[in-house]
């Protein structure tokens, strides 16, 4: 039996490895995610955003003692909240970057907990959050960094016109392992779990990915009631559905980008990652950088080189146009002969 459980949770890899830590969640009832569509006037409250359905987003602060050089909106990963970036924030704020997270629909504290929203949604989400910000802090650059998932929804964000919502985009070993760039047993398997057992809940336990090598943060995390444990299957497939988004919305990318990735990520393959900046504009039409981390995993800004990634991010953010402290930019032929070419041999 132990065999076959983990023969059957390999079909879903990706995102039960999302879901770092082992154990399970109990969740409300399943409901339809909300229509978009200009119900009010969406507005920011002291701790949390009105969208313009009504859904409260609840939202945290970094801020530096100073006038903000930038502002950053920060989307966290699959099943994770907010507290993701408790360790940014601050740094960021020793720097005069001040930092806002929230909670995306289906995740933390908002309502639904633990059920999909929908890509559109949640890139209708972040857009409305970018206006907020960009009426809250008139003149102050603002740039939209995500983690993973969040690295999803930002490149599909930026992707579907961001001309004067954002200065750049920072993405985190952002979420592109698209239907297509999957093994076609884990497209098949994942379209059947989904009509025939949705509110299936695999916690990932057993499967050994590995999505960091800072255990004790991840041991917090296990422990953290607001990180979601056990997932729905008909979540899962979502999370598809916002991959193939963010990686058809690659070529579309038209604002400056700092891309990130650990070489030792073991929850977004590189092959779909090769995918997706094979397919990114050309760098004179965008302005777009790369930053490969040969020590890095999956959460890189909470690696224990983790000072290092938000050292790097930092600064792009602060000028963009500056080498990276870390040293560990990657031109596009280095990735693809040391990496890409790999993969397809």
């Amino acid at each position: 039996m132990p065999s076959m459980r983990r023969r059957v949770l390999a079909l879903f890899a990706l995102p039960l490895a999302a879901a770092v830590a082992a154990g399970s969640c109990s969740v409300a009832p399943p409901q339809p995610p909300a229509e978009i569509g200009t119900v009010q006037q969406p507005r920011m409250l002291t701790d949390r955003a009105v969208m313009s359905d009504g859904y409260e987003l609840p939202y945290r602060t970094w801020a530096p003692e100073s006038a903000p050089r930038a502002v950053v909106l920060a989307l966290h990963g699959f099943n994770d909240y907010h507290n993701a970036f408790a360790g940014v924030g601050p740094e960021f704020a020793t720097r005069g970057i001040l930092t806002y997270a929230y909670d995306q629909r289906g995740f933390g504290a908002t309502e639904q907990r633990g059920h999909w929203a929908g890509a559109e949604r949640m890139v209708a989400d972040a857009r409305t959050m970018l206006r907020l910000l960009r009426d809250k802090h008139p003149g102050v650059p603002v740039y939209l960094m995500g983690e993973s998932m969040g690295g999803a929804v930002g490149l599909a964000t930026v992707a579907s016109g961001a001309d004067g919502l954002v200065d750049g985009v920072v993405l985190v070993a952002p979420a592109v392992w698209a239907r297509r760039t999957m093994p076609w047993y884990q497209r098949a398997a994942l379209s059947v779990a989904r009509v025939v057992a949705p509110g299936w809940r695999p916690t990932g336990r057993g499967l050994g990915k590995v999505a960091s090598d800072n255990r004790e943060m991840l041991l917090a995390m296990g422990r953290d009631p607001m990180v979601i444990k056990g997932t729905r299957i008909d979540t899962v497939a979502g999370l598809a559905d916002l991959m193939d988004l963010a990686l058809d919305s690659a070529p579309r990318l038209n604002t400056p980008a700092l891309v990130l990735y650990g070489e030792r990520d073991e929850i977004v393959p590189k092959r779909p990652t090769c995918s997706m900046l094979a397919t990114l504009p050309d760098r004179q039409r965008t302005d777009w950088r790369l930053a490969l981390y040969p020590q890095g995993y999956h959460m890189l800004t909470r690696d224990l080189q983790g000072q290092v990634v938000v050292g790097d991010i930092a600064q792009w953010i602060l000028d963009p146009s500056a080498p990276l402290p870390s040293g560990h930019e990657a031109a596009q032929s280095d990735w693809n002969s040391k990496i890409c070419q790999a993969q397809e041999a």
